[in-house]
């Protein structure tokens, strides 16, 4: 793992078109809830299983609800040999807790970080 990105970075790389794979960690039903708009669901508990899916990804960032999972999910994936030696593999300091952008929601419609904070437990994460 190279080290954390905070979330500003994280949008800055998704607007600007940079080559980056989110890949949020949390549970398929909390992901469909809503997530940082063009992430993947990869559950960490499933993360060994389906790493093979980040094959020749050439930048990683691991996203979860308050970036402690995904300190281990990054080293994880950082140690793969399907990720190239010098991919970057970063983990978001303080998860989604701390993203204060839009979630996309996996049946498409979109929301913003208030809105989705104010549902209890139906918010993203």
């Amino acid at each position: 793992m190279d080290a954390e990105i905070s979330p500003e970075e994280v949008r800055e790389l998704l607007e600007t078109g940079c080559d980056v794979r989110v890949v949020d960690i949390r549970p398929e039903a909390q992901f469909d809830r809503g997530h940082i708009p063009d992430s993947e669901n990869i559950p960490f508990h499933a993360l060994a299983d389906e790493i093979e899916r980040l094959d020749g990804a050439e930048r990683v960032v691991t996203v979860c609800p308050h970036g402690k999972s995904s300190v281990q999910a990054a080293r994880l994936i950082a140690s793969y040999e399907g990720v190239p030696d010098d991919a970057r593999v970063e983990s978001m300091a303080g998860g989604l807790n701390e993203w204060d952008g839009e979630f996309a929601r996996s049946d498409g419609g979109d929301e913003s970080e208030s809105e989705s904070r104010s549902e209890g437990p139906d918010a993203p994460f």
